[in-house]
This record gives structure tokens, C-alpha cells and sequence, in this order.
């Protein structure tokens, strides 16, 4: 894709913003061509700042996370982030063509971040990175050792054989009922699955709602399907596989990393609730695996800064279990536990993200353990709140939850 015009005029509005430069990097290694990756920084500058990867891959910087880096340099952090390479600002080549496949890999991501330090002057930073971005943010410290003072690593992701992790977690919760929040629904999954409804495409779906939305709503939403209605079902099944808005989240030319070095479509295993089938229903086209670029779990033990590993406990993206052998695999880690949350801190508890990016920043980890029940007692940020509200007000009207008296819903409406 070339870039067009009102793609253009949106580029050169993002790149008005304060604090947002480009730094020239190579299109791909052994290529003499260039092209302007976009990063931006903002907040009073530190000697060692507080750099952030978003998920994905896809996952744009500059336009979705403003608020955050405004609400975080009012907190006192000096945050960079980077428009990774094929997205968003950092999209094109110099003619405005789409970056080559060849320019797409992890080496060259996180060759990026140090590149990035370099035209800003640090020396080292306190790296975040949630999700996919914590594989990212694990790669400086495998190439970049000495540019990481300290690391967040937000809903983690270790290797291609997570997977397996994953699917333990979903069919452990969801079809035993493992769990005193998903035992009373565990047995309407099974029905659901028998039926046919339940298709191991549905598993995002399933995800997404008992994580964001809480095992109450998961359950009166069953309990719909059980009934034959599905407009809640449809709608948030919409919700969860957005994907390619401009400058946002634009997955088109970086899936080829999700795809060739991180396996996110590995063959399914024929059994329900297969995370792996609703990738590849989600995505049409997928780049073969080829390797993962690096071996974390003989890497991890190398790692010497301090880090935090941020876990949800409704997370089945990447699922506790995961977090806890990353956790062990560091020599000077904290397990941070938040029983209630999803995945990703970053982008769905955002108090709690920057208040713990915040000890990291100030080097104060001693406390944080202790800390744990209240930082996932913080709310999410105001506009995740009202999105879940509205879900819940659509179960009402479609017979989901119980009704509830008018005032409440005024209020909820309201807000």
C-alpha cells in the first residue's frame, strides 16, 4: 500500500506532536536504504527513562497511548515510545511505500529500541513492555544488555510453547470449572461445546469476556447462548477481532513476525477451545514458521537488572502460568500478582500499570508484593469502565443480568 493523501495529512499532523521525532534506521540488514522510524518522548527528561512497548504485533504509539504518556508525565515519568516498524508513522519507506517483508523481524524491532536510546541520548532505560511487547522488551535484554537499568514485563509471553500453557489454562477453567468463579458454569460450557455452539473459534470471545467483563457476565451470557440468543454473542465477537484501524492497531505487514518467529497459529490440537483455531479463522493468510529468534528460557537466567513480572489472574492470553516460570527463571524478579485483572495492565488497568512502572522508576520494588491488593483494587481507566457498562446494560435488554432499578441504570448510562 502507498501512502495516500488523507494518510499523509494524518502522518504530518502526529508528527506536529511534541516530543515526536524520527530517527533514520535501515530498511533491513545489508539494505544501504533507509527509512523515519517515528518515537515520541514526553514528561520532564531523566537519565533513565521509562520506555514503552505496546502489544500485538500492531499495536501503534504515537496516537493511542497520549493520554497515558500526558497522565503518566503528570505522575513525574519520562516515557518514550516507539511507532514500531510497519505501523502507523512508521509505516512507509521514503517513496511512501509499505516496509518490504524483509524489513519485518524481531532483530530489527529490537535494534530499534537501542537506535532509539541512541538519538536520545540514554544510556539506559526502565524497559515495559506488555504482551508481545514483553517478548520485545526481553530481546534488548538479550542483544542490548547494558541499555536495560530495570524491566516491566506485563502479561508475558515466553516462547511459541506457551501454547500449551494456554490451552491448559481455558479447557482447566472453563470446561472442569477449576475455579470457584468458573465451577458454576463450567457444566453450560460442556453443553455448549457438545451443541456445537461453542466452537474452539469462540475461545477469543470466551476470553475476552470472563476477562474484562467478569465470570458473572460470562455466565449470563451462557446462558443466553443456552437460550438461543446471540445478538450480544455477535456484537462482542465483533469487538474482539477489530483489527487494521490506521494508526491505531495495523497488523497487515507485522503478522508476518506473529506468524514466521512467534508461531501464534501453531497446528491445532483437535480438542475444544483451541486458541490456535480462532487465529487462524481470524487471519485468512498466514506466514509459515520458520524460528524463534531467541531461547528465553536460557537467556532469562542471564538477566541481572531487577524486573517485574505483571501477571492477571483472569488472563487466558497469556495465563498465569506462564508469568510464574518467567518469574523463576529470573534471578531478581517480583511476581506481581493481580488476581482480578485480565490481560495487559497497560492498556486495561492503567492506575495500576503506571504505578508500577512508577516504583520501578524510582527503584522502589521492595514494597510492591505487598502492594498487590490494593494496585488491583484500582479501577480501570474511565473509558474501559464505561465500555464494560454498556455491555452489561446490552445483556440487560437482551435478558442477560438481572434488571436492575432505574436510578442504577441512569447512572450507568450516565457515566
Amino acid at each position: 500500500m502507498t501512502m495516500n493523501a488523507k494518510r499523509r495529512r494524518v502522518q504530518e499532523k502526529l508528527a506536529a506532536l511534541p516530543g515526536v521525532r524520527p530517527v533514520r534506521r535501515p530498511i533491513s540488514p545489508g539494505n544501504p536504504a533507509e527509512f523515519d522510524l517515528y518515537y515520541v518522548r514526553g514528561g520532564r527528561k531523566s537519565a533513565h527513562p521509562l520506555v514503552i512497548i505496546p502489544g500485538g504485533p500492531g499495536a501503534a504509539s504515537v496516537r493511542v497511548y497520549r493520554g497515558l504518556r500526558r497522565r503518566a508525565a503528570a505522575a513525574g515519568l519520562d516515557v518514550i515510545m516507539i511507532e514500531h516498524r510497519g505501523v502507523g508513522m512508521s509505516r512507509h519507506d521514503d517513496s511512501g511505500a509499505d516496509l518490504p517483508p524483509q524489513a519485518l523481524t524481531v532483530d530489527q524491532v529490537v535494534d530499534d529500541v537501542a537506535a532509539v536510546l541512541d538519538d536520545a541520548h540514554v544510556d539506559s532505560a526502565v524497559i515495559y513492555g506488555t504482551s508481545y511487547g514483553s517478548y520485545i522488551a526481553a530481546g534488548v535484554g538479550v542483544r542490548h544488555p547494558g541499555r536495560v537499568r530495570a524491566m516491566v514485563l506485563d502479561s508475558p509471553l515466553l516462547s511459541r510453547h506457551d501454547i500449551v500453557i494456554v490451552r491448559n489454562a481455558i479447557r482447566r477453567l472453563l470446561l472442569r470449572g477449576d475455579s470457584p468463579e468458573t465451577a458454576p458454569m463450567a457444566s453450560k460450557v460442556r453443553k455448549l461445546v457438545d451443541a456445537g455452539v461453542m466452537t474452539a473459534s469462540a475461545t477469543q470471545i470466551v476470553a475476552t469476556i470472563y476477562g474484562y467483563g467478569g465470570p458473572t457476565l460470562l455466565d449470563r451470557q451462557l446462558d443466553l447462548l443456552l437460550d438461543s440468543r446471540k445478538m450480544l454473542w455477535w456484537a462482542l465477537s465483533r469487538f474482539a477481532t477489530l483489527s487494521d484501524l490506521p494508526y491505531r492497531f495495523e497488523e497487515e505487514l507485522v503478522s508476518r513476525i506473529a506468524f514466521r518467529e512467534l508461531d501464534y497459529a501453531p497446528a491445532p490440537d483437535g480438542l475444544p477451545l483451541d486458541p490456535a483455531v480462532a487465529i487462524r479463522e481470524t487471519f485468512t493468510e498466514t506466514t509459515a514458521f520458520e524460528d524463534e529468534p531467541y531461547d528465553l528460557v536460557t537467556e532469562m537466567p542471564k538477566f541481572r537488572w531487577p524486573t517485574v513480572v505483571v501477571s492477571g489472574g483472569r488472563d487466558l492470553i497469556t495465563p498465569p502460568a506462564v508469568a510464574e516460570r518467567e518469574a523463576s527463571l529470573l534471578p531478581n524478579a517480583v511476581l506481581l500478582k493481580l488476581p482480578t485483572m485480565a490481560h495487559s495492565a497497560l492498556d486495561f488497568r492503567e492506575p495500576a500499570a503506571l504505578a508500577i512502572a512508577d516504583a520501578v522508576f524510582r527503584d522502589e520494588l521492595g514494597g510492591l508484593a505487598a502492594r498487590a491488593p490494593a494496585l488491583d483494587a484500582l479501577p480501570s481507566r474511565p473509558a474501559v469502565r464505561l465500555l464494560w457498562k454498556a455491555i452489561q446494560v446490552a445483556a440487560i435488554a437482551e435478558g442477560a443480568l438481572p434488571a436492575v432499578p432505574l436510578g442504577l441504570r441512569r447512572r450507568v448510562a450516565a457515566s
